[in-house]
């Protein structure tokens, strides 16, 4: 059995080897790069081409999938005015219209991550949340954490499976 072995690794070798020289396996491993990322499409929060190079995408469309980045109420308002309920209208509008440009729908979302900056806020992100869920919910995990960027009080971001480009 060693001996078996021993040569497998031998003609491996000597065949990559012999590969490498004819630049056969660069030429096949830069196809299927270049392959894999044209199949990742980067867009704008409009669903159009990103151009340039910001730092988050808004939506990025993978294999059948759209990735939605996280989306925030970024409320400038004094805090006394901040409720739930506003800023999880504010955030599942825009998750919504991300999912629309990125080509599914709202019945199409597969898993959600909700994150939320008071734990006494889940029932009344609940409460609206359910709204844009009529035929049933995806996936979700919520969790609080200690804060949200831009003064918000909930963010989410998004999977949904593409229904068309």
């Amino acid at each position: 059995m060693l001996s078996t072995r021993s040569t497998r690794r031998k003609f491996g070798a000597g065949l990559a080897s012999v590969l490498a020289g004819l630049g056969i396996t660069r030429a096949a491993s830069n196809a299927r790069g270049a392959e894999a990322v044209k199949d990742v499409e980067k867009l704008s929060e409009d669903g159009k081409p990103v151009t340039g190079t910001p730092f988050i995408m808004p939506i990025v469309r993978h294999n059948g999938l759209i990735y939605i980045a996280g989306q925030g109420a970024h409320d400038d308002r004094p805090p006394a005015q901040w409720d739930i309920s506003s800023h999880t209208q504010k955030v599942m509008d825009k998750i919504r219209d991300l999912v629309g440009h990125g080509g599914s729908s709202m019945d199409h979302v597969v898993q959600l991550g909700v994150f939320l900056a008071k734990i006494e806020d889940y029932d009344g992100m609940n409460k609206v949340f359910k709204t844009y869920f009529p035929n049933g919910g995806p996936a979700r995990t919520t969790v609080a954490v200690a804060a949200l960027p831009g003064n918000s009080l909930v963010e989410v971001n998004c999977i949904a499976a593409v229904t068309r480009k």
